[in-house]
This record gives C-alpha cells, sequence and structure tokens, in this order.
C-alpha cells in the first residue's frame, strides 16, 4: 500500500497538489495564531527605562474573580504602593538601593519662545518621573545640572530637541490636569545600549511627588540588589518584610509590564482572538481538504474499484488514500515550518500597528505553535481524508467499473445523525442569542453558530442541495436554452458532486457574510448607543489625558453653559451579591457629578435620583439591579478597577439599552482608584438658545488661559468615537479577511478538481457532435447554478448569526452594514467558481475527443 501511494503521488500531482495547498495554508494559518497566542500568554514587554533594576515591587494586578469560577482578571487601573514601603524594601539584606518611583503622564507645551514642534495644540506627550529615578537606565546629562529645586526640569535629548529646548529655556509643562513654566536644568540621553523611546522627562523630588496620582503612594518601587547578593534570597526577603501588602515582584521581561501597563490586557485579547480564529482556521480546513480529497477519489474509481476486484480489502485500499493524504500533510508540515513564524509576525504587527496590541510587546514564537498546529495538520489529514474517501472505497466494484455514471449513495445513519445533531446545535445556539443574551455578548456566540450550520450543511448537502436546486431547475432550463436544459440536468442527476462544489462557495459565503456584517452591525450599535447616550454639545480634555476638577465651577460660570459634569470611566465587578452572568472585563462603570449628569447625559432615571448620586452611591442599569436583586437604598459592594472594594448604596435605577449602557457613580468615588486619579474630562451643555459656535468660542477662550486643555465640539466627539470603535473592530476584519482568502482557495480547488474529473464527459459530448463552445456555454451556466446554491445555503447559515444579534442589540432583525459586502461576496464567489470551471475545461477540451474518451 506505501509504494501504491507513492506511485500515485507521482502520476496525479494535480489532485495532491491541491491537497497540499488546503494542508499549507491551513497548517500556515494555525501555526501564526499560535504564535499570536503564544505572544500573548508570555506577553513579554522587555524593560527600558527600568532595564538597570534588578527587581521591582508594584501593585498586585491580579483578581481573584467572584462566583463560582473564581477567574483570575486582570485588573485594567494601577495600584499605587503606600511610599513608606520604600524604606522597608531598603532595609532588606542585599538590597543595594530601592526607588519609589513616581510616574505621571506630562506634555511639553511648548517654550518661552513658543518655538518647536512642543508649542503646538497637542503638546509632546511624555513619561515624567522623579529625578532619583534616573538612575535607573541609567540616564546621565549630556549638559547642564539635575533639577535640585521646585520649578526645574531635566528633558532627554530628543524631547528638548523636538520642544527646540536648550538648559536656561523656560517651558511650559502639563502634568496632572495643570500647567505651570519650568525651567531646563539639563540635558538627559539613556547610557550607550539602553534604548527608551518613550520621551522622558525629570523633575525635582516635591514636583514629581505632588504631580503623582495618589498623595503618599509610589507607582513601584525599583530595586537594585549589592554586588554578590543572590537575588533568590533577597527576592525572598523582600516578600517577607512586605507580607500582608498586595504586591507583586517581577524579575526579567516582566519588569516591562510596571513600564507599559496596556500589555496586561492586551496579552488576554491577543489570546481570546487567536484562539476563536485558529479554531475556525481548522474547522475550515476539515471542509477543503474533505472536498479535495473526496474529489480526488472519484476521479479515480475506476481504479480503486479494480483493487476491489483483484482482492484489495477496503481497510487496504483507506489505508492506501489515508496513507497519500499522510503524505502530502508531511509535506505542507515542512513547508509551513518556515511560513508560519512570517505570518504570524506580519499579523501581529497589523495588530500592533492597528492599536489592538502594545507595540511594546515583544512577538514569540518558538517550537510550541507547531504542536497545535500540526496536531490541526494530522487532524484535517486524517478527518478529511477518511470522510472524503468513504464514498470512492465503499463503492460496489461492478458499479465503478460500469461505464456510466452511477449516483452515490452518500446517506450514511452516522452522517444523518452528526448533520442533523449540528443543525440542532445551529439552532439552540441561535435561539439562545435571540431569546437570553442581550447586548454585544451576543456575538460570542457568532463563529460556533456559523460553523455548526455550515457543518450541518455540509454533511447533508445532497439533500440541501436538492431542495434548493429545485426551484432553479426550471427557470435554469427556460432561460438558458440547450446548454442551460444540460447543466440543469447535470445539476439534477449529480447532486453529490453538486454539493461538494458548493459546500466551499456556502462556506466562504456564510464566513464572509456572516463574519463582517457582524462586525459592522456591532459598530453601528455600539456608535448609536454612544450618541444617544451623550446629551454633552461639548468636551473639555487634557493633553495628558486627566483633567483637573476645580475647573467645573469654571467652565459652569461661562455664559451659554447650562450645565457641566466631570466624567471618567473604569470597570468594576459585583462581588455581593455577584451574578455569573457578567463580562470577563466587568461592568462599565462611569463617575460623573451628579449635579451635571442630568444635563450632560441622556439617562433618565426609573426610581431614585441622579441627583443623590454624590459619595459612596451608585446608580444602576435596570437589568442589573434585576440580576442583583437590588432596589433603591440597597447597597452593592463593587471590586474597583484597581483592586479596591467598595459598598455603594444604590440611589437610582434608569434604563438604557442592554450591554452598552454604563453603571454610575460619583466621580469623586471613582476617579481616585484611577491610574491617572482624575476625571477624563468635563461635559458641557449649551443653555437654550445659546449655538453651538458660542459655547465653543467660550470654550476655546478657557483653553487660552489653560493651554493644557482641549476643546471638542459633539459632532467631532461622536466621529472620533466612531473610529476608534471602527480601529478596534479592524484587528477581526484582518483575520477574518484571511480566513475569506482561505476559503476562497477552497472554492477554486474544489472546482478544478471537481472539472477535472469530468474530461471523458466532455469527450463523450463532442463526439456526440457538441462544439467547444457549447461545452463551455453549458459549463458557464452550470457555474452559475452551484454558485446560486452555494450563495444560498451560505446566506441561510449567515443568517443563523446575524438575525439573533440583531434581535438582541438593534430594533430591527436585518444586520447594518454596506450592501457592497454582500453583493462583493456574490461577485467573488460567481467570479472564482466561473475561473475555476471554465480554465480546466478550456484545457480538457484541448485534447482530440477520441483520445479522452479512451482515458
Amino acid at each position: 500500500m506505501t509504494k501504491l501511494a507513492l506511485r500515485s503521488l507521482r502520476h496525479r500531482t494535480g489532485g495532491f497538489a491541491a491537497t497540499f495547498l488546503a494542508l499549507f495554508f491551513g497548517a500556515t494559518i494555525v501555526m501564526a495564531c499560535g504564535g499570536l497566542m503564544e505572544t500573548g500568554i508570555r506577553d513579554n514587554a522587555p524593560p527600558q527605562r527600568l532595564a538597570g533594576a534588578d527587581l521591582v515591587v508594584t501593585g498586585d494586578r491580579i483578581y481573584e474573580g467572584p462566583g463560582k469560577k473564581n477567574k483570575q482578571l486582570a485588573l485594567p487601573e494601577q495600584a499605587g504602593l503606600p511610599a513608606a514601603l520604600t524604606d522597608k524594601v531598603r532595609a532588606v539584606p542585599g538590597v543595594r538601593t530601592a526607588v519609589g518611583e513616581r510616574t505621571f503622564d506630562a506634555a511639553v507645551l511648548g517654550t518661552g519662545r513658543g518655538s518647536g514642534r512642543g508649542s503646538g495644540r497637542g503638546g509632546d506627550r511624555a513619561v515624567g518621573h522623579g529625578w532619583d529615578s534616573a538612575a535607573l537606565t541609567p540616564y546621565a546629562l549630556t549638559t547642564g545640572a539635575p533639577p535640585r529645586r521646585s520649578g526645574e526640569v531635566v528633558l532627554d535629548a530628543g524631547l528638548a530637541r523636538r520642544a527646540g529646548a536648550t538648559v536656561g529655556d523656560t517651558v511650559r509643562i502639563a502634568a496632572h490636569g495643570g500647567s505651570a513654566a519650568y525651567r531646563v536644568s539639563g540635558i538627559a540621553r539613556p547610557a550607550a545600549g539602553r534604548d527608551v523611546p518613550r520621551p522622558t522627562l525629570f523633575l525635582s523630588a516635591p514636583d514629581a511627588e505632588r504631580h503623582s496620582p495618589r498623595a503618599g503612594t509610589v507607582a513601584d518601587i525599583a530595586v537594585v540588589t549589592a554586588p554578590g547578593a543572590d537575588r533568590g534570597t533577597v527576592r525572598k526577603g523582600i516578600a517577607a518584610a512586605l507580607d500582608g501588602q498586595s504586591v507583586s515582584l517581577l524579575t526579567g521581561d516582566d519588569r516591562g509590564g510596571v513600564e507599559h501597563p496596556e500589555v496586561i490586557t492586551g496579552g488576554e485579547d491577543l489570546v481570546a482572538l487567536s484562539g476563536v480564529f485558529g479554531g475556525l482556521a481548522i474547522s475550515i480546513a476539515v471542509f477543503v481538504v474533505a472536498g479535495t480529497v473526496g474529489l480526488s477519489a472519484r476521479q479515480r474509481r475506476r481504479e480503486l474499484a479494480l483493487l476491489r476486484a483483484v482482492g484489495t480489502t477496503t481497510g487496504q485500499l483507506r489505508r492506501m488514500l489515508l496513507g497519500e493524504t499522510l503524505m502530502v500533510a508531511a509535506l505542507a508540515a515542512a513547508a509551513s515550518w518556515p511560513a508560519g513564524p512570517v505570518l504570524g509576525r506580519w499579523l501581529f504587527e497589523q495588530l500592533a500597528g492597528g492599536g489592538m496590541v502594545a507595540d511594546t510587546t515583544e512577538f514569540s514564537q518558538g517550537w510550541i505553535p507547531a504542536l497545535p498546529a500540526y496536531g490541526g495538520l494530522l487532524l484535517t489529514a486524517v478527518v478529511g481524508g477518511l470522510l472524503g474517501t468513504r464514498p470512492a472505497v465503499r463503492a460496489r466494484p461492478v458499479e465503478a467499473l460500469g461505464e456510466a455514471a452511477v449516483q452515490e449513495r452518500w446517506c450514511h445513519p452516522v452522517r444523518l445523525v452528526l448533520g442533523l445533531l449540528f443543525l440542532a446545535g445551529a439552532t439552540a445556539l441561535a435561539l439562545v442569542g435571540a431569546l437570553v443574551l442581550r447586548g454585544p455578548s451576543v456575538a460570542g456566540t457568532a463563529g460556533p453558530t456559523v460553523m455548526c450550520c455550515a457543518t450541518g450543511f455540509a454533511l447533508l448537502g445532497p439533500w440541501f442541495t436538492k431542495i434548493v436546486t429545485a426551484p432553479l431547475h426550471w427557470p435554469v432550463r427556460l432561460l438558458g436554452g440547450p446548454a442551460g436544459r444540460l447543466a440543469a440536468l447535470n445539476c439534477r442527476a449529480a447532486t453529490v458532486r453538486t454539493a461538494a462544489v458548493a459546500t466551499p462557495i456556502m462556506l466562504a459565503t456564510a464566513i464572509t457574510t456572516g463574519m463582517l456584517y457582524l462586525q459592522t452591525s456591532a459598530a453601528d450599535a455600539t456608535e448609536q448607543a454612544y450618541a444617544e447616550n451623550l446629551r454633552a454639545d461639548a468636551v473639555l480634555t487634557s493633553v495628558t489625558g486627566g483633567v483637573n476638577p476645580a475647573l467645573l465651577d469654571t467652565v459652569r460660570r461661562l455664559p451659554g453653559v447650562d450645565g457641566a459634569a466631570a466624567s471618567v470611566t473604569s470597570s468594576a465587578w459585583t462581588e455581593r451579591p455577584h451574578f455569573d452572568g457578567e463580562a470577563k472585563r466587568g461592568l462599565r462603570i462611569e463617575g460623573v457629578s451628579a449635579d451635571g449628569a442630568a444635563r450632560t447625559l441622556a439617562v433618565k432615571a426609573t426610581a431614585g435620583s441622579l441627583a443623590d448620586l454624590k459619595g459612596a452611591t451608585v446608580a444602576l442599569p435596570e437589568h442589573v439591579a434585576h440580576r442583583t436583586h437590588r432596589r433603591v437604598g440597597d447597597t452593592l459592594r463593587l471590586r474597583l478597577g484597581d483592586g479596591t472594594p467598595a459598598d455603594l448604596r444604590v440611589v437610582a435605577l434608569f434604563q438604557g439599552r442592554e450591554g452598552f449602557e454604563s453603571t454610575l457613580t460619583d466621580v469623586a468615588t471613582l476617579a481616585p482608584h484611577t491610574t491617572r486619579g482624575l476625571p477624563d474630562r468635563i461635559l458641557v451643555r449649551a443653555a437654550a438658545g445659546t449655538d453651538g459656535e458660542h459655547l465653543m468660542s467660550e470654550l476655546t477662550t478657557l483653553t487660552q488661559r489653560h493651554p493644557e486643555l482641549k476643546v471638542t465640539d459633539r459632532d467631532a466627539l461622536t466621529a472620533q468615537h466612531a473610529e476608534d470603535t471602527r480601529t478596534q473592530t479592524w484587528a477581526n476584519l484582518l483575520i477574518i479577511g484571511m480566513l475569506v482568502a482561505y476559503t476562497a482557495l477552497a472554492v477554486v480547488n474544489t472546482t478544478a478538481v471537481a472539472v477535472g474529473n469530468r474530461r471523458k464527459d466532455f469527450a463523450l459530448q463532442r463526439l456526440t457532435g457538441a462544439t467547444r463552445g457549447q461545452v463551455l456555454r453549458m459549463m458557464t451556466v452550470e457555474a452559475t447554478f452551484v454558485t446560486v446554491v452555494g450563495l444560498l445555503l451560505g446566506t441561510i447559515a449567515a443568517a443563523t448569526t446575524l438575525v439573533p444579534f440583531a434581535l438582541a442589540v438593534t430594533d430591527g432583525w436585518l444586520p447594518t452594514g454596506p450592501p457592497s459586502v454582500y453583493l462583493t461576496t456574490v461577485g467573488t464567489a460567481w467570479a472564482l467558481t466561473l475561473a475555476a470551471t471554465l480554465i480546466p475545461t478550456w484545457a480538457a477540451l484541448r485534447a482530440r475527443p477520441v483520445q479522452a474518451a479512451g482515458v
């Protein structure tokens, strides 16, 4: 059997080339997704500014989630450490020095001369620290002196060059919600071999402490061990000294997570994204391989029947065909070994460029991703090979040796049961999405629903092909002329072959329309919910991300202002009571000023009053209140974004679009538990009779007195939110596009192999008087017919996801998005099928009919 398999590979390169391409691209995609998953799991961000620290002590960012599942969750906000802990760490034996770092966002707004790029409205963003942390990189002064007094600053060389500042100049620096003039006392650069791409500035110790997000705290404690000290022993000593404190002790590349906290949550997104699409790639590969192997086996129907007739058992034939597939799989595995990491790195770079992943994360792809890739490759080869070759192996030798084609017996009890189970699963998932889930969470069932429905259609393909072709049969015969009548009869007589060619078209249509319209619908729903919830006519923000809450009264006193409210957003988890339906990222919680909430947010209380939202209080969406069994006056315990527990009294309930609304609390309660420790923005509502231009003029005048502020009108704010939403969906669209390209390859592969099996049919038609043009016209109608069948089944499969999502998220049952997506899908599917049909047909017709009929 092995020798026969090797000879088959040598003499039947066409069908095996199609199988090789299917396995190669499938393994490459899975390996690339495996590389993304390894990158997300490792979540390495090599330290840059903290490269000189042997060990870093930081607040614990892991939260043991509530509920029965008790998941480990990444806290979205950074928690500071008490500054007094620095002395405890410094006193541990083996510690040479310990620096309590104060870190804050800053921006250089310009020099006193008003020159340089830093004088623009956006400023030159930077990260600020106290000068004592400069030794950790280390930074060395190239000119000037350290900032010894308040009001002095040291800029890194790149920042100074862009701001056009030199030693002795005065620069305006924005930090912690305000801005002030500082004298440049020195310019520094990292030591040779140290790369710190983020702009950095250093202030004196008193100024750094004043700009820290929380008074009396430090962001982290950087430790340098004494020469000869054992780091493991020092680590244990520090852990013992800080026993009872919620801290993490980091070494190696884990130190980079302190400098770049965004990698902590980005790694989880990368793992989830790669896992979902890697699984989809394996599922698609099984379809593709089963189709190409099955069609290749049908092409050798008489050859296999002859082997059966001379005494070969079905088991021997199955081993031979499976051996051929495994040999091709081995070649595909060898080719995908270098290709997978290349594709994985390219995908990572695209995701990082789009903001899905922090660009400071280090891409990692070792030999580990090859295990699931090759495991998926083996699974695909074995399952696809067994499914594809089963009809040819079990065919009766007498029927297979006959000259006339015999309709295959495809229906097997196991296949029937599996097909019905997959369709039942798709129906159940669709009902859950439509009736049980609400909001964006319903998107979690999208991939499984589409694949379950597509698998059911593929297993029961001939039945569904008959159902779909029945109403199409007579229109094709009437409109297509003699070529149409013959094409319709061919498709109706060979439903197994028609189903095999229509399956990849169905799969491509289901993935393209289902996944793409899911993304567009989710983006549109998010934008609509944001616009509906926002009543503010303008928004004030800061170039450093935090707004001074003291400006709120100043804004309210401006002419033409009806109301203003400071606002900040974060995440929180319900602890007492807890409901397991809560998302992994927790509840979206927004802190807002109580006396301005009603004027700036489109939130109407159905019980209680938003005016009572002061201090340790909370206003709940009605569905959250229902699930937690809380009413006005009850107490709800939340775990805030920095890990702090908070018992909040419910003062109001309100109704909103489920899944898109925010739980509300007092901004003064929430802001101290965010990374910046300040509100994000000030929402401003214009008074009745005041036009938008007048309001923007007043706010622009205010920004001239406070250059750290930026003002944005409602339209620009909504447009920016829409752009941010589209950026977040771009990552999914990228990988969906890759999978669509793979299914397009499946369409070409399967169609070309199916047409190649019909050389003898074309020759017999030629011998009975048909011309080449007539045969080509017949195949054109057949290709169009099969495309329509695949498009109809694929549209139904996509609808099992899109309709439940629309019902759960919007007021209608149709998805939203440009019609061009579906029209492009239809046109591309028809063009690919037509090309994959006519090119092999034209090649087959070049041979003399007598020679082709004798094959």
